[in-house]
């Protein structure tokens, strides 16, 4: 078993209109799937609040998928930045037991964000295959996330070529370095 770290790098962005997205994306073969409703509740250490840094803190999270048996466990840890993490994955049948395994292991619920997401795959020539997300965001808006998975220490360059992807498509899109949950904590609860 190889002792280098493997790491998930992500970039996301804003975008300003989702039909030019989709065709920018169609123009590079890229077709995304049907859109799937994801309810997601993240975890945090009772320790850790918002404004603190995240580097080497772990967070967990439960996502339900409509269509998908079982619930997915993933649990991240922010090495370089918050959108370059340690992650682990595994699916999980019951829900509500893994919320309680969670609460006795010192995490605590802090936020929900539920999205409707569609998914691709594209081949970039120097990370090989990026996964593509275009994402409706309940209350925040449209988002597009590029993903890729590199060993090594590798995030800030993983960062710099998705991020020209992102950039070639030719579309309104405006980076943003925070996390959906920090993003649903910022948004202000609409009555």
């Amino acid at each position: 078993m190889s002792s280098e770290r493997i790491q998930e790098i992500e970039v996301k962005y804003r975008a300003v209109n989702g039909t030019a997205l989709e065709a920018a994306l169609a123009g590079r073969g890229v077709v995304l799937s049907a859109p799937v409703r994801q309810d997601d509740q993240a975890y945090a250490p009772r320790s850790w609040s918002y404004g603190d840094s995240k580097i080497g803190v772990p967070f967990a999270r439960l996502r339900t998928q409509k269509g998908r048996c079982g619930h997915l466990f993933t649990v991240k840890r922010p090495v370089a930045d918050e959108q370059a993490c340690i992650e682990h994955e595994t699916m999980v049948q019951d829900r509500a037991q893994m919320h309680q395994a969670l609460v006795t292991m010192g995490f605590r619920p802090t936020v929900r964000i539920v999205k409707t997401r569609r998914t691709a795959r594209m081949d970039t020539r120097e990370l090989g295959e990026v996964a593509v997300c275009v994402d409706e965001v309940e209350g925040l808006g449209l988002f597009l996330e590029l993903e890729a998975v590199v060993r090594g220490d590798s995030a800030e360059r993983a960062q710099r070529v998705l991020d020209r992807v992102a950039r070639s498509l030719g579309v309104g899109l405006e980076r943003v370095s925070d996390t959906y949950d920090s993003l649903v904590h910022q948004t202000p609860a609409t009555a």
